[in-house]
């Protein structure tokens, strides 16, 4: 026996020697709750950058010097389109144009990326009648798109294509047939969507998606999660739902799920960045999503501001953000539904530039309302004084002022951005965001194989019980923008009795809603990183574009008569930079930041710094600046529709000789400088319509696209 002892001892003792080298190591020295399968993975490093790419729209039917006219949309007759596409026109993106962006994407930007964010549109429109698309047609665009982020974004030289950069997709409202028409899942295209993208969805979050096409990737463990929202539950145009007011609709279920997962978020102190196709556009005129989803969306936002980066959408071609107010949240208020808002339209299937106009003026009317935030900028400046409270007539004032923006960080706005596209409505662009990524230098990065923890509460939001303790009663409502009624524990109020409380006379009684309230923060959380720079804090982006006109180098005016094309070397370029552009300069992209720039845009009677030029003209004798708004009756300046606001909107016919820098270049950005000067200067209040009305470029803009 003790023979028998020495030689298993020996014989074991050989064997652990034989283990190879590497595999002891990796045994040793794991990364902390990441299982790496790669050893490529262990080389990798945050960036502190990411790529939003949006509306690839490629159409295997593109013909190089076919016709751009609206009959043909560059299929067939002879006519000026180009090898990389046909800028400013209504035809979509011909593989040469995608193919040459990845190769471009893969030369220059990707070794300097942590992730990719991918908002969908990767079929073509449904505009030629002469060759209507197919469902096979739609999937196999779908899969070669696939393919390009695969080989873009994989190890080189790797056959299997395994993603060493995490890529999030999500639904186009193109993806599919009919376009715009997406049914409750489980459903076919759910199916086999799952199936296309299995690549970029986690395994764990596949049911989900089966479910209803939404899903979120830690594309930094434990610490960022990027969100893919189906939208097509939201959409306006979407007849085969109806908005998110009803336990049956997947737009319900949806906020439901995105409830759920915030929270755990939250509890896991990480923080979210939501993406969608669609974009939560909503002036007055036009709107791109069902009210009581944007709603919903609002209050989510402000419920969860301590875990909300930003938002990030497509669909709409132009560059631009939007500004949400949560003054506008009435889905709490006694009386006040959804329908109260149904005066606003969707937007037309086919619009002209002279629309795409018209909305941006819409925004712009919107921002003029919004006060100056230079103050309160300067109160976080100064955070750190002496901290001795102020008394009397000044710290009134600086309670108003910070009662008009929600508090120091301005939680009384949230901002949401919109890329512009690759397909050339104008010309195709790219963007790159850059984070803040201070104290994550020792963080995991992202794997395919990593092991993302689970938690009972992350099941589907249908296995969730909502019979949760409820409070006896909500307090009014008053004009504090926090909802303080919703402090505190836990607030399932699904069975919440109404109970009356006696209040001010003209108050508004919360509404019970009949959903599950999301959780706020708590008082002693610090504000999130979309409002105080901190990590994670998106801190600005570089645009790139690539000049068809000049790339192409094709006669626009004249038919090629089978010429052959002699296109010059593809290469994007810098459009412009948040960091240094001299009219934009923002500090990052916190809400301040787009708020002070929204101002400056909003101007009509913009300062002497903030003019293209002077003119002759007089300033109307009743014109006033906008910043001496700290009149008493400024207290109401908040509310829809108050008297102040009607004011503004009639002293604005008065401001018509100035023109505003801050508007006119936000607008060239807008259509990627493809606007001439001419049309660009007419972008001032004082521009003849009929000059628009007589040379506009006819784009069609489907389903709200600009």
């Amino acid at each position: 026996m003790k023979c028998l002892a020495f030689f298993l001892a020996g014989w074991l003792l050989e064997t652990s020697s034989a283990s190879p080298p590497a595999q002891r190591k990796v045994l040793q020295d794991p990364l902390e709750g990441v299982k790496v399968a790669d050893p490529r993975q262990a080389s990798r490093r945050l960036h502190g950058k990411f790529l939003h790419i949006t509306d690839l729209h490629p159409d295997p039917w593109y013909k190089t010097h076919s016709s751009a006219d609206d009959d043909h949309a560059c299929h067939r007759g002879k006519g000026p389109a180009g090898v990389y596409g046909m800028p400013t026109s209504d035809c979509d993106s011909p593989y040469a144009l995608v193919n040459a962006t990845f190769k471009w994407i893969e030369e220059n930007i990707r070794d300097s990326i942590d992730f990719v964010i991918w908002t969908g549109d990767s079929a073509r429109h449904d505009r030629d009648e002469q060759i209507p698309r197919s469902r096979d047609e739609v999937l196999n665009t779908n899969r070669w798109t696939v393919e390009r982020f695969l080989e873009t974004f994989s190890k080189a030289d790797d056959p299997k294509n395994n993603l060493i950069i995490p890529v999030i997709p999500t639904f186009g409202n193109n993806d599919f047939l009919p376009h715009n028409i997406f049914r409750a899942g489980p459903n076919k295209w759910l199916d086999t969507y799952t199936e296309i993208w299995s690549e970029f969805i986690p395994e764990e979050q596949r049911h989900g998606f089966r479910n209803g096409g939404w899903y979120y990737v830690e594309v930094i463990p434990g610490k960022l999660a990027v969100f893919s929202l189906n939208t097509m539950y939201f959409f306006s145009n979407n007849a085969a739902v109806d908005g998110c007011s009803q336990h049956s609709e997947p737009g319900f279920q949806h906020f439901e799920w995105l409830r759920i997962q915030l929270q755990f978020m939250r509890e896991r102190g990480m923080k979210a960045i939501l993406s969608g196709h669609v974009a939560p556009a909503r002036t007055e005129g036009k709107q791109m999503w069902d009210e009581s989803c944007w709603q919903k969306y609002a209050l989510w936002l402000q419920q969860y501001r301590d875990v909300v980066v930003g938002g990030l959408y497509g669909h709409m071609n132009i560059d631009h953000f939007m500004v949400q107010d949560t003054k506008e949240i009435s889905i709490l208020e006694e009386g006040k539904t959804s329908a109260s808002l149904d005066m606003r339209a969707t937007m037309d299937d086919e619009l002209t530039i002279n629309s795409a106009r018209s909305y941006l003026e819409e925004l712009r009317d919107h921002w003029s309302n919004i006060p100056d935030p230079k103050p309160i900028i300067d109160m976080q400046s100064d955070l750190e004084d002496s901290g001795k409270k102020k008394r009397g007539k000044k710290e009134r004032e600086r309670k108003k002022l910070l009662r008009k923006f929600g508090g120091l960080w301005c939680e009384r706005f949230q901002v949401t951005n919109v890329g512009p596209s690759v397909v050339p409505n104008y010309f195709p662009t790219l963007r790159v965001i850059e984070y803040n990524i201070t104290e994550l230098g020792q963080a995991a990065v992202w794997s395919k194989e990593q092991q993302i923890p689970i938690a009972e509460e992350q099941m589907d939001w249908l296995d969730v019980n909502t019979d949760a303790a409820i409070p006896d009663q909500v307090d009014d409502q008053d004009d504090d923008i926090y909802f303080p009624e919703l402090e505190g524990e836990d607030q399932s109020i699904l069975k919440k009795k109404k109970k009356g409380k006696k209040g001010k006379k003209g108050k508004k009684k919360p509404k019970t809603p009949d959903f599950d309230l999301p959780s706020p923060p708590s008082k002693s959380s610090p504000p999130g990183p979309a409002y105080s720079p901190q990590t994670l804090t998106m801190l600005g982006y570089t645009q790139y574009f690539a000049n068809l006109t000049y790339i192409n180098n094709e006669p626009q005016a004249k038919q090629t008569n089978g010429k052959k094309s002699h296109p010059r070397p593809f290469q994007y370029e810098v459009e412009y930079d948040t960091f240094t552009d001299p009219v934009y300069k923002l500090k990052d992209m916190t809400v301040a930041s787009y708020l002070k720039f929204a101002h400056k845009i909003g101007l009509y009677e913009p300062g002497k710094n903030d003019l293209v030029d002077e003119y002759d003209e007089p300033e109307a004798d009743d014109s006033e600046d906008f910043d001496d708004d700290d009149d008493e009756d400024e207290t109401d300046d908040e509310g829809v529709g108050s008297e102040k606001k009607k004011k503004k909107k009639k002293k604005k016919k008065h401001r018509k000789q100035r023109r505003n820098k801050a508007w006119l270049q936000f607008v060239k950005y807008a259509f990627v400088g493809t606007l001439d000067e001419d049309k660009l200067q007419s972008f001032d209040p004082g521009s003849d319509q009929e000059f628009w009305n007589g040379n506009s470029t006819t784009i069609e803009l489907h389903d709200g696209e600009l």
